[in-house]
């Protein structure tokens, strides 16, 4: 039974129980559009694994390395650890403190020519009860601390596969160019000794083989560019993946068709990318945290509430230090009350309100980027399918087109110059074609990214540590 003074403190503590300083956090609603602007299919390929979805087995192999040993992806699930950690030492705050101490001592005084000794075993406790809701504010912004963690997890996860697939998307479409243009070139060195031949034989003027030779070293004159952007590439999935740049390069030696894009992707309305995209919850999150933070400086401005008492066996001897007349306790109540502190309680609560209105302001503006990545990449993709057709109509005709002229010059038909008109419009086109290829895989991509897809997103509070 407690003892009678400390009766009335401990009424009110139970009044209090239910009181929490500052303002009850409530997610905020954003304005959004029913629909988008631009043309979406509302059913299509999953975002769920997406990358899946280009069927091209050495992506996938890539972004399992990249998941599993990216470092960016390792500082993430640190972070996440540290969250929990901090929510764990939150929630004891609320829970009483026990400490054991035992001493022993020895007192000599010289004058007397004597000596004591003093033995003691004893248990403290310590409790702050929450009158306000300080401690209870502080799990709260722990625990939303925490949740925004594990959706950073998540958008570390999106972040670092898109990357990973355009960058090597991106080396796939400078191969099948160097591809190209070494075609190209090998067809002109052909050329050019077909036009060297009819030089010496006085069918070809010296003009038409200095012409030649020039569009000969053009040609040659891409292929260092496209080699070296290629290097690039394999650098940045050497960092990206963690893992050696001999064994990306083993990868990725083997040059194959660049994968097609998927015909249809599902895109969720407005109303479903707020929970989809993860840096969106990220920053919900965040928000809910700043909320809770106002609470715990406002609570600071309150009264506290300090009980401890003391358990303590304490004897001149061991012989009698367990003996129950040995045995000492007490208890005691403290309430403390903030009076003079130069305003510095104060305004830390205003802090605490500016960084909540930096949170909400930093929360629109995340949702409002949200909806225009997904607007542009839409119109992104769209777009770089139509020009994707029309370019490879015109590779096509200008292949067509080159075939035809180097039998009419060889025939004698056509001069020189026609003929090398016709040969740069073929690779011209056929690079474009490639390019634009390239563009709509990262338009794809970019896509995906926007709308957030990628993994099956764990609930808060669960493990965020694989795909």
């Amino acid at each position: 039974m407690f003892p009678r003074p400390l009766l009335p403190l401990l009424s009110c503590s139970l009044l209090a129980a239910c009181v929490s300083a500052g303002p009850d956090y409530a997610a905020p609603r954003p304005a959004l559009p029913a629909s988008w602007q631009a043309a979406a299919t509302p059913q299509g390929a999953s975002l769920v694994h997406w990358w899946r979805g280009f069927h091209d087995d050495t992506l996938n192999a890539l972004i399992d390395t990249a998941l599993a040993q990216s470092p960016d992806l390792r500082s993430a699930r640190a972070r996440l650890r540290e969250s929990r950690a901090s929510l764990g030492v939150a929630r004891a705050a609320q829970w009483p403190g026990l400490s054991q101490d035992n001493s022993a001592r020895r007192t000599e005084s010289a004058g007397a020519g004597s000596a004591a000794d003093s033995y003691s075993v004893g248990f403290d406790a310590s409790w702050e009860i929450d009158l306000f809701g300080g401690t209870r504010r502080s799990v709260e912004a722990a625990r939303a601390t925490l949740e925004a963690s594990e959706a950073g997890v998540s958008d570390a996860w999106l972040t670092l596969s898109a990357e990973v697939a355009r960058v090597y998307l991106d080396l796939r479409t400078q191969q099948a160019r160097l591809a190209i243009a070494r075609s190209n070139l090998a067809s002109l060195e052909e050329t050019h000794r077909l036009i060297r031949w009819r030089e010496q034989a006085g069918l070809a003027s010296s003009l038409d083989a200095l012409q030649a030779t020039s569009t000969l070293e053009t040609a040659r004159a891409r292929i260092p560019a496209l080699e070296a952007a290629i290097e690039t590439a394999l650098d940045r999935l050497t960092v990206l993946c963690g893992a050696p740049r001999t064994e990306i390069a083993g990868r990725t030696a083997h040059l194959s068709a660049l994968p097609a894009a998927p015909a249809e992707v599902a895109v969720p309305l407005p109303a479903e990318l707020i929970r989809q995209r993860p840096d969106l919850r990220a920053a919900e999150r965040r928000l809910a945290a700043a909320s809770a933070s106002v609470g715990v400086a406002s609570a600071a401005l309150y009264p506290s509430l300090q009980l401890s008492g003391t358990l303590a066996l304490s004897s001149g001897g061991l012989d009698t230090l367990f003996r129950p007349a040995s045995l000492g306790s007490s208890l005691l109540a403290g309430l403390s009350t903030p009076l003079l502190d130069g305003g510095r309680l104060r305004r830390t609560v205003d802090v605490r309100n500016a960084q909540l209105e930096q949170a909400l302001i930093s929360y629109e503006k995340t949702v409002a980027q949200a909806l225009a990545d997904v607007e542009s990449a839409l119109v992104s993709l769209d777009r770089s399918g139509t020009r994707l057709r029309n370019l490879a109509a015109a590779a096509e005709s200008a292949s067509l087109a080159a075939g035809l002229a180097r039998d009419r010059y060889t025939a004698g038909l056509i001069d020189y110059a026609t003929l090398q008109d016709t040969l740069r419009s073929e690779l011209s086109a056929s690079d474009a074609s490639a390019s634009a290829q390239g563009e709509q895989l990262a338009a794809a991509v970019a896509l995906y990214k926007a709308l957030g897809g990628g993994f099956d997103m764990p609930g808060p509070g669960k493990e965020t540590g694989t795909p």
